[in-house]
């Protein structure tokens, strides 16, 4: 390696727009709310678009994808589309996707073309996407061997080539594909590594795959929120609804945003937090600016408590008030984690972060804690009974607040008249009882709606819709709908039960997945309702 070539952090540059980056690759920064490069950005891109051969010694999370992505967009703008292929590799699948959907963004009004190509898809979806064209390839070292043994995908085109997270790939055995792979590339090409760390086996690899290279090095720091404090809580698979329901009742937070990854996973999510009785919105990059703007008013607001949101929606958001960030879907990026706990904590305030973590996640936990260099407080799922006394002191609280403010003569006038008949501690004990019964009974049942008595008959599917009489939902509405969009007869829907604010209806079992989707996408009385399988009601 050459040491002369070798580079340190230098002073921040202020904005894209010094990078010499094409002006529709500006506008396209500008409109993601990408305003200034990270260090690694900042150097890495004009080597780069110079056409140098280049290591990057950055921590995970330090905006590296932008640092190959940006010159790779470049290249394919200013040749037209003709400025050969670029080569992404990355040691798992979930970067794989996270990482081409984040350079499909960049340039999908480009016309760019990304293809994944990683282990765990159906291959001949990949053979499809290949077949069709691509200007970046970005996949993992087994699948993409195994294309080019089946002459699927061929690298003579290629042109530049990226290897991130070179020391995770060579730590989970991919060495020999690797070698495979560079081997199998046009002499004439650019090659760029990024790693956290230069163990000797990386070292190696420079020095024979990579000609005459620029070494940028970015000192590691810890660059989580100081004021912010990290929980974690282990979920089991598929419960994390009503784990994170849980979570809430116990911590009883003020307004708080819970990150999800799709668009889809924010407008569900917020439904069913919504039927549990929480004032939930969802907020995602598919929103028109005026939906955006009016939940983004409820939430700073007051009037909606949850915010649900993609990363890409909640970009720029500077609400001082969040005291929590949710992390529904764990990031795999570190970066992504660091704004997100940004978004609380702010202005002098404390905050709290926390992240649900099903067991498959937990190698992203780990890898997100050694990346920040700050370890995570493991926290246990509230019981049924941990909730309960959390609500009586709270209630307990409020009442030393309404004692102290000494504004209700009425009720002080009715505690004289019974405390002729009754102990003070009896009166004290009884409202207690009707208050916490009115309070709890009516959020017990808003959370119950989708349960129900009734057992569906043999091959049907009992639904649950979130409207009801009081909403003037009718049969006849429910069985056009179903019938006319799910292409069954009318006759073969089942039993319909509307309530005043929710309706079940039985339906064939083998169209029930078909009917809870047309049903969620449907108009009922001119709204949108939350749709899923009704569930037994406990006894």
């Amino acid at each position: 390696m050459n040491q002369d070539k070798q580079k340190k952090t230098q002073a921040a540059t202020r904005s894209f727009h010094e990078l010499k980056l094409d002006p529709a690759i500006l506008e396209v920064l500008d409109r993601l709310k990408f305003t200034q490069p990270t260090p690694i950005q900042a150097q890495a891109i004009p080597d780069v678009l110079a056409g140098e051969d280049m290591i990057g010694i950055a921590q995970t999370g330090t905006g590296k994808t932008l640092a190959f992505g940006l010159p790779m967009l470049q290249r394919f703008v200013k040749s037209g589309g003709r400025g050969g292929r670029g080569l992404v590799l990355l040691p798992t699948r979930e970067l794989a996707v996270q990482v081409a959907g984040g350079i499909h963004d960049l340039g999908k009004h480009t016309g760019l073309r990304v293809v994944p190509v990683y282990g765990g898809q159906p291959i001949d979806r990949q053979f499809r996407a290949l077949k069709a064209g691509a200007h970046i390839v970005v996949g993992t070292p087994g699948r993409l061997i195994d294309h080019l043994r089946r002459g699927s995908i061929s690298l003579d085109t290629v042109t530049f080539c990226v290897l991130d997270e070179a020391d995770e790939m060579l730590a989970l055995g991919f060495l020999e594909e690797v070698e495979e792979i560079l081997g199998a590339l046009p002499a004439e090409r650019q090659t760029a590594f990024f790693s956290a760390t230069m163990p000797p086996r990386i070292e190696a690899l420079t020095k024979r795959f990579l000609n005459s290279p620029e070494l940028i090095e970015i000192g590691s720091k810890t660059r989580t929120v100081d004021a912010v404090g990290q929980t974690y809580y282990e979920v089991p698979k598929g419960k994390k609804p009503e784990a994170l329901a849980r979570v809430l009742d116990m911590e009883t937070p003020g307004p708080t945003i819970v990150f999800c990854r799709t668009r889809l996973e924010t407008t569900g999510l917020a439904e069913t937090l919504r039927l549990r009785g929480y004032n939930a919105e969802a907020l995602n990059g598919e929103m028109s600016q005026n939906d955006r703007d009016r939940v983004l008013r409820r939430f700073k607001s007051g009037q909606a408590d949850l915010l649900i949101a993609t990363d890409v929606a909640a970009r720029g958001l500077d609400i001082e008030t969040v005291t929590h960030v949710i992390n529904y879907d764990i990031p795999w990026d570190v970066e992504q984690y660091i704004h997100r706990i940004g978004r609380t904590g702010r202005a002098g305030r404390s905050g709290d972060a926390i992240t649900l973590v099903e067991s498959n996640e937990r190698r992203k936990l780990k890898f997100i804690e050694r990346a920040t260099g700050v370890r995570m407080k493991l926290a246990r799922i509230p019981t049924a009974a941990d909730i309960a006394e959390r609500r009586r002191e709270a209630l307990q609280d409020a009442l030393r607040e309404a004692v102290q403010a000494d504004d209700h003569p009425a009720e002080m006038e009715m505690g004289e008249e019974l405390s002729e008949e009754f102990n003070t501690t009896e009166i004290a004990a009884a409202a207690l009882h009707l208050l916490w019964q009115n309070l709890h009974t009516a959020q017990d049942d808003t959370a119950d709606y989708s349960a129900d008595h009734e057992q569906p008959e043999s091959g049907m599917t009992r639904l649950f819709i979130g409207l009801g009489k009081q909403d003037g939902l009718r049969p006849g509405e429910l069985v056009a709908v179903i019938a006319g969009q799910c292409d069954i007869p009318g006759k073969s829907i089942g039993a319909i039960d509307i309530l005043d604010r929710s309706t079940f209806v039985e339906v064939p079992s083998e169209i029930g997945p078909k009917a809870i989707e047309v049903l969620r996408r449907a108009r009922l009385r001119g709204r949108k309702a939350s749709v899923d399988v009704a569930t037994p009601r406990r006894k």
